[in-house]
Order: C-alpha cells, then structure tokens, then sequence
C-alpha cells in the first residue's frame, strides 16, 4: 500500500520556517500542523512568534493553544495529536505541512518514543518537596549516583528534567537509559519529506535572531509577561515560563535580572537555543538540506516538493 505524503519543515528560530509554509500552503493543498512546544500556550504570543489572528484565519494551524500556561504538554502527547491530525488532513484529500523547530517533536515523531511509566502526582509532590527543602543541586547529585548517564547530560538546576528522572528511576527501579535502549523504531505510515533549513552564514542567523528579539520587545513581551502572571498561577519552573525570551522576563519581573540586560540576555539565549537546534539537525538523517539565506531556497524547496509529490 502506498503510503500518504507528508511534509516535514524544520529549522532553528529565525530561519524562515514560517514564511516558507504559507507559501507552500499557497501552492500546494497543504494544512499545517504547528511543530513547536511555546506556541501550544494560549495566551503567549508574542514571545512564541504564534502567526497573526489575519494569518490563521486564512492559514489555520493545528496544534496551537492548546493548553494553559500552567500546563505542560509532552512530546509524546505531540506525537499522538500529530498523527490524528495528519490522519485528517489526509482523509480531506489534503497534504500535511509539519512546521516548527521542537526537535524532541521531531524525533518523537520521526521515530516513536520509549514507553516510560506513567506520571505519578503525588510522587512528583514529594519530590518537588525535597528540592524545596533541599535544593534541586542535591536531587542532582543523588541522580548522579543513580544514573550517572542522565544526570551527565542535565544542568543540577534543571528542575523538571531532574525530577523526571527521579520520578523514573523511584517508579521503576530503571534509569532512563535502559528504556531509551528498549525503544522501538515507530516511524508514522506517511511518505515523509524532511526539509531542514539550514542558515550556512551564522553571523546572518544571529543578526535575524537580534532583530526577532527586538521585535518581540517592542511588540509588548514584558507586557505579555505581566498579563500571563496577572491571569494565570505561574512559577518560573513551569515550562511555559522557560522558554527563551518569558524565562528572561520572568526574571526582570522577580528581580534577578536587571532590566538593561534584558534584552542582551535574551539574544545570547536564543542564540543558544539555535546552536542547539542545529546540533539536533547535525545527528538527524534523511534531511533534505536548504539554505534559507540563499536567495533560490524557495524554489529549491518547491522543486524538492514537486518531486516528492509527483
């Protein structure tokens, strides 16, 4: 049987992901799925680049708002909705157009995820209780001896991946490894295309990445800020309130981070963010590579698109 095709648009922030889905979504009978872990936030949108209520209205995306700030969502929860919704878009005869730059999404989506035991409430209660008492560096530590693989690839202050682990670790006597090794190959019953934009000038992506976070600025982030804080029950360790440019606010606003540095540390993270999401690419394969700063990626892609459809 032959299987359905699906499009698969990837790339660090900055890169053009979304300017070049609207103009695939223009060409071809495509429908996009957001690929992105901040825009499944309602109510954070500009800190998430989240397209204009102009834009959704003529191009929809599936898979945004989603949930509360106060909420967390799991790449394996991305994975299920996506293949429903892909499953949809190809009942209406229509193609699906995968858009972000979440590469945990990407993996699990690509490839299945490990079946880790389920989430246990009160467990996590006790654990964050500890850390209260005792610091998130001592939980680290105790990781270490547990699971020195994991504890290796975590900052001692990375609260929710910490207590993730030792949640797994206490529930299953296993550490994390030893499921990742069990994992099974899950690819999804589409044709995938995996394009991946891939900036070659650096110096370029950064000075596109400055220029995003300048926009964000003055387009009211801190204010955003204040109302998600006004309307909802956040903490800085929720997820919604790490991701790169709120992480950076939150800080301003609790005091940590003095105000003329906002800005310098928000591009230096996302600067980061970036690195990290080339490395992610670097080690993915059957990627279709394009640069985005070349000025015929566009046709590139369309060329590439054509093939895969045709």
């Amino acid at each position: 049987m032959v299987q359905p095709p699906a499009i698969l648009l990837i790339g660090p922030t900055a890169s053009g992901k979304t300017a070049l889905a609207l103009e695939l979504a223009t060409r071809f009978p495509c429908d996009i799925i957001s690929v992105d872990s901040a825009q499944v936030f309602r109510d954070m949108n500009v800190g998430t680049a989240k397209p204009d209520a102009t834009t959704l209205a003529r191009f929809p995306h599936r898979l945004i708002d989603l949930i509360t700030p106060e909420e967390r969502y799991s790449a394996a929860q991305f994975r299920s909705d996506a293949l429903r919704e892909m499953a949809a878009i190809t009942a209406a005869d229509r193609i699906p157009l995968l858009v972000g730059g979440t590469m945990l999404y990407v993996k699990a989506l690509r490839e299945g995820l490990a079946e880790l035991p389920q989430a246990d409430a009160n467990l996590r209660a006790e654990i964050d209780a500890e850390a209260a008492a005792r610091g998130w560096p001592a939980l680290h530590a105790e990781l270490a001896l547990l699971d020195p693989e994991t504890a290796e690839r975590l900052k001692p202050t990375d609260a929710q991946r910490i207590q993730r682990a030792v949640e797994v670790l206490r529930l299953s006597g296993r550490t994390l490894g030893s499921f990742f090794a069990e994992q099974q190959a899950g690819a999804p019953p589409f044709r995938i295309l995996t394009l991946a934009l891939v900036p070659q000038d650096r110096g370029a992506l950064h000075r596109r990445i400055e220029q995003r976070f300048d926009a964000m600025l003055n387009a009211g982030l801190v204010e955003e800020v204040l109302g998600l804080r006004e309307k909802y029950r956040l903490d800085g360790d929720l997820p919604s309130m790490r991701c790169v440019g709120y992480r950076q606010v939150w800080d301003m606003l609790e005091g940590t981070l003095p105000r003329a540095e906002l800005r310098d540390r928000g591009v230096f993270a996302t600067r980061q963010f970036a690195k990290r999401q080339l490395t992610w690419l670097r080690s993915m394969p059957g990627l279709s590579v394009v640069d985005p700063l070349d000025g015929r990626a566009s046709a590139t892609v369309i060329d590439t698109l054509e093939r895969h459809l045709g």
